[in-house]
């Protein structure tokens, strides 16, 4: 049984910047929290939060969750990640992921097709950029220097060197050959409605990627990230209700029918019939109902809801997980509440 990190998940902005950011982060880092996150979709983006937070903070790790991959060229991302490092002390984790297709192509203007064969060469380039060595690189999607042009291109070495060579990758999956590419080629992997109570298939993924030839790492030395919704109430049902619509959106919303990937792993936790009902009310605008179709079981699988008591009870099963690091969300009494319950 393993002792958890948590971490503060930071998100996205909606309309803007949610007012009292710096004094939350600051607080997170008073309560011990390891690590913040933020994320990005197609409004604010994942670096600028950090560098600017990172820089009233001395000790939290710096990590993205997720940096878009179609958003920036491989070495436009190193060259972030790189001079993010830098700035704050060998803070930074560079967490990737490759969104979905309305996203990728609708936002990005990018090909979203064979994601995972994007991210193994995306990542490949990573690596050489930060090792400094010469960018060069043909791949299927990626060509370094660039094909025609002016033929003036070449190889070129990154002027600045990384802080550490060996900055850490994470990769966000969902699907079993995407977590087992993480456990393949990355440092770790950022989980998404992750089960502990129906990871087999999870496990069977990583031993795949463990168990070929460049692996990098093993199951002890592989960071394994998760967002968690933990709301605190006497009441459980109270408590299921304000994680429902959450899980409605991105279950019923996300993505279209036949390719919603959150969907599915909802599916493979036994709930295809829930799932299939929660997206039809909500592809038919009826959000309320869609929330509501939820069970409580189904949102027990993936949150932490409840009374203290139960939900310190139900900490012990994610200590003996694959998570080392639980991401949360909350005002600083929030955070300091589920401080508590985790580490005592």
């Amino acid at each position: 049984m393993s002792d958890l990190k948590l971490g503060l998940a930071l998100g996205y902005w909606g309309a803007g910047p949610p007012p009292g950011l710096a004094e939350l982060v600051m607080a997170a880092e008073r309560l011990g929290y390891d690590s913040m996150w933020a994320a990005e979709a197609y409004g604010s983006d994942a670096l600028t939060p950090l560098a600017w937070l990172g820089g009233r903070t001395g000790r939290m790790r710096l990590g993205t969750s997720i940096m878009q991959m179609s958003a920036r060229t491989p070495v436009a991302t190193a060259m972030a990640a790189m001079t993010l490092d830098h700035l704050s002390g060998g803070r930074f984790v560079l967490g990737l992921g490759a969104s979905g297709p309305q996203v990728v192509e609708g936002w990005y203007g990018q090909p979203y097709p064979k994601p995972l064969a994007r991210a193994r060469e995306y990542v490949a380039i990573l690596r050489q950029v930060m090792a400094r060595e010469k960018a060069a690189f043909e791949g299927e999607h990626y060509r370094l220097p660039y094909p025609g042009g002016s033929g003036l291109g070449k190889p070129l070495r990154s002027t600045i060197h990384p802080l550490r060579a060996d900055l850490p990758i994470l990769l966000a999956a969902e699907g079993p050959k995407n977590v087992a590419l993480a456990a393949e080629i990355a440092d770790g992997w950022l989980a998404m409605f992750y089960s502990p109570y129906d990871d087999a298939h999870y496990r069977a993924s990583l031993d795949e990627g463990f168990a070929r030839r460049e692996a990098r790492r093993t199951r002890e030395t592989f960071e394994v990230t998760c967002r968690v919704n933990v709301e605190i109430d006497d009441d459980v049902e109270a408590a299921a209700d304000r994680v429902r619509p959450m899980l409605a959106l991105y279950v019923g919303g996300m993505g279209a029918r036949g390719a919603n990937f959150h969907f599915e792993a909802f599916a493979r936790m036994g709930f295809e019939a829930e799932c299939a009902r929660v997206q039809e009310l909500y592809l038919e605008g009826r959000k309320e109902e869609a929330a509501a179709a939820i069970p409580l079981a189904m949102v027990e699988k993936v949150a932490l809801v409840g009374p203290r008591s139960k939900i310190a009870e139900e900490l012990d099963v994610w200590r003996s997980s694959l998570v080392t690091t639980v991401l949360v969300s909350g005002a600083p009494a929030r955070l300091a509440a589920i401080a508590e319950l985790v580490h005592g």
